[in-house]
């Protein structure tokens, strides 16, 4: 079964990895911000040699976004995300698991689960 894992972040604090541009993550010492670090990449490393990561990648910030909406022909095109919250989306990872318990594994894995929400979506499948 294929998940999105959709990383969620502040906009105020915006960088990759995120969890070590929140307040919370610059306070942290030095050792424990490598350590969660390595553990992003441990992941990676684990799901790309298990073959179950289709793809990771970061987004750019929510001020660089574009929306486009088409209302009776007509385009319109404007900047900023969509919503206006305290979290957007930071990045996603695409994933290929045998279920729903494996997915919601990986995604507690992921540190920004700790800082911000790693939101874990099923890809739907058409016939």
């Amino acid at each position: 079964m294929k998940y999105l894992l959709l990383i969620h972040s502040n906009p105020v604090t915006w960088g990759h990895p995120s969890f070590l541009n929140t307040e919370r993550g610059k306070a942290l010492p030095k050792q424990a911000r490598a350590a969660l670090s390595a553990q992003l990449e441990k992941l990676l490393g684990e799901l790309q040699e298990s073959g179950e990561l289709i793809s990771a990648v970061p987004l750019d910030p929510p001020a660089k976004t574009r929306v486009v909406r088409v209302r009776e022909g007509v385009r319109a095109t404007t900047d900023g995300p969509y919503t206006e919250t305290k979290e957007q989306l930071a990045g996603v990872f695409l994933i290929d698991v045998a279920g729903p318990g494996r997915a919601e594994d990986i995604a507690a894995t992921i540190p920004e689960a700790e800082f911000c929400a790693v939101e874990v979506r099923p890809v739907s499948v058409f016939d």
